[in-house]
């Protein structure tokens, strides 16, 4: 009986094998398919609880050592960041490509070549960074974060052995190994992190140990992680024996080149927290305050970063649930499909940004602990809206193949961003640094786009009913201002203010998207991605 093999590429950038025998087509297209989908729908939940852990540690962290330790820890995270994003989206992507190009996994022809190149190149960077670690802490303004960012690099030097793995199983079609060892890698790191965080306000701990404690939690995340990749590669039998010589300059330019640009797609927000460490402290400096002012009003500012994360998962992720599909339809499918998953983040992820901003003086005081930078931070919720967008768009366009152009704007935007906080800052304090933001990610949203709707040749990219949004707008914000006015929050207690913005942000949300509902926004097929408001609408059905 002949075989055949076919590879297939997964919308995010991961090649998915796929091993074809003598049996209906109907049937094992029918297989393939489900298989395809599903695999793309473990990755992207396990995504979005890793991401919603990564967002939510970050409050109870801040409250236990106040904005001087989140300054600290905001740091040293975008490297740990980058790093971790390599070891779970670059190279696993640029191996599986590999992967799905080979009959036969051999441990001497492939397995120990691929680990070589891997272990090349990230020793390379953990040497750099190692070397160079206090230049890096005096060119952010703080000499103490050395030791910090010494055991960053230590990070990159076990992240071969879990990228390898993820990348072998993504390859062969097997998405759970890098689900299951992506949500254990976040918890285990969280949970390091918060634990040590109580000992540094408990028994009064020098706070710039969090600096450390991030580094040397990342490392037990990532051996986490490898440990539950190798329980799965048990079961895995590659082989053993195979004589043929080794393509190590093919291995070493799509590891390097695929990888590094498949990471990219990934690191939007990061790129912009990586050019707020080095660009904030030192220009709020330069604009008249103290060093350790700087430090704090860095903390604060840093504040936001978990809103826009989780805002940004929130609004793009029911929109993502439709690419999986898109790869295996027509062009006018495909059409409709990217013009409902923009429209579905445009959406959901503008009503997030406008409840954020109408209600950021009771958030900030609730998660906070209190109201300092409002003004900066209630400018900063909308790049909650500019990211989802970002997410979505720059997910389509991986999946049609213009991974190259996304990492260039992605790149552009961060030196953009660099620009403007170096020019605004000095100006403008903090503020300058919520404006560098959004512009950047204004311009990465207008160029993913612009590029999306070229590459589609088409007309409109997005049909927004314009009805429905600004009268759902006018609808939520009358609630929320009229809510306002007649409760005093100004002298609601924390556990009140819990109450305050849980009632009036899900009330909000509901007049929100029932507005949309009623005038047509969506479509049949979009409120099903819509999971509570679909069985709302079936059990409406049923009683009719």
């Amino acid at each position: 009986m002949r075989a055949t093999h076919g590879l297939a590429r997964h919308p995010y950038g991961i090649m998915e094998w796929k091993f074809k025998q003598w049996e209906s087509p109907k049937r094992t297209l029918h297989m393939e398919s489900n298989k395809f989908v599903k695999g793309a729908l473990i990755l992207t939940l396990a995504g979005l609880i890793s991401k919603v852990l990564s967002a939510g540690y970050r409050i109870p962290l801040q409250n236990l050592t106040g904005d001087f330790g989140f300054y600290i820890y905001q740091q040293v995270y975008p490297i740990l960041g980058i790093t971790l994003v390599l070891a779970l989206y670059g190279f696993p992507t640029a191996i599986s490509k590999l992967t799905a190009e080979k009959k036969d996994i051999s441990i001497t022809y492939f397995i120990l070549p691929i680990l070589t190149i891997l272990f090349g190149i990230c020793g390379t960077l953990a040497l750099l960074l190692f070397i160079n670690a206090e230049s890096i802490a005096i060119f952010v303004g703080d000499v103490r974060l050395t030791s910090a960012y010494k055991l960053a690099s230590i990070v990159l030097l076990v992240i071969p052995f879990s990228a390898l793995l993820r990348g072998v199983f993504q390859g062969k079609g097997e998405m759970k190994p890098t689900a299951y060892s992506q949500i254990g890698e976040q918890f285990f790191r969280v949970m390091i992190i918060i634990v040590m965080a109580v000992c540094v306000a408990k028994y009064g701990i020098d706070i710039y140990q969090i600096g450390n404690i991030a580094g040397i939690a990342s490392i037990i995340g990532v051996i986490a992680a490898i440990i539950i990749l190798i329980i799965f590669f048990l079961n895995f039998k590659p082989t053993t024996t195979l004589s043929q010589p080794i393509p190590w300059k093919y291995y070493g330019k799509t590891i390097m080149v695929f990888g590094l640009i498949a990471s990219l797609n990934h690191m939007i927000l990061l790129i912009i927290q990586f050019a707020d460490s080095f660009t904030i402290v030192p220009k709020l400096v330069e604009y008249g305050l103290s060093n350790q002012a700087a430090m704090e009003v860095k903390g604060v500012f840093d504040r936001g970063q978990p809103l826009i994360q989780i805002g940004a998962v929130l609004g793009s992720s029911f929109g993502l649930a439709l690419i999986p599909s898109m790869a295996k339809d027509a062009l006018a499918r495909q059409r409709q499909h990217i013009d409902s998953s923009l429209k579905i983040s445009f959406y959901l992820a503008w009503g997030a940004t406008l409840g954020l901003i109408l209600l950021f003086p009771e958030a900030n005081r609730l998660l906070y602990q209190d109201n300092q930078g409002e003004q900066a931070l209630s400018l900063l919720m909308v790049a909650v809206v500019l990211s989802s967008l970002i997410i979505t768009s720059s997910s389509i366009l991986q999946g049609l193949g213009h991974v190259k152009w996304t990492a260039l704007f992605i790149l552009v935007a961060f030196l953009l961003k660099w620009l403007l906080n170096w020019l605004l800052i000095p100006r403008v304090g903090i503020a300058g640094g919520s404006i560098g933001t959004v512009f950047s990610l204004l311009f990465l949203t207008f160029a993913t786009l612009l590029k999306l709707k070229m590459s589609l040749r088409s007309k409109k990219l997005v049909h927004i009913n314009w009805k429905a949004f600004i009268l759902s707008n006018i609808g939520m914000i009358a609630f929320i201002f009229c809510i306002k006015m007649m409760l005093p929050t100004d002298v609601f207690s924390r556990i009140e203010l819990l109450f305050f913005v849980l009632i009036v942000s899900v009330i909000g949300a509901l007049i929100y998207l029932l507005i949309l509902i009623r005038y047509q926004a969506f479509s049949e097929q979009e409120l099903n991605l819509l999971p509570f408001v679909s069985r709302f609408l079936n059990s409406s059905n049923r009683r009719k």
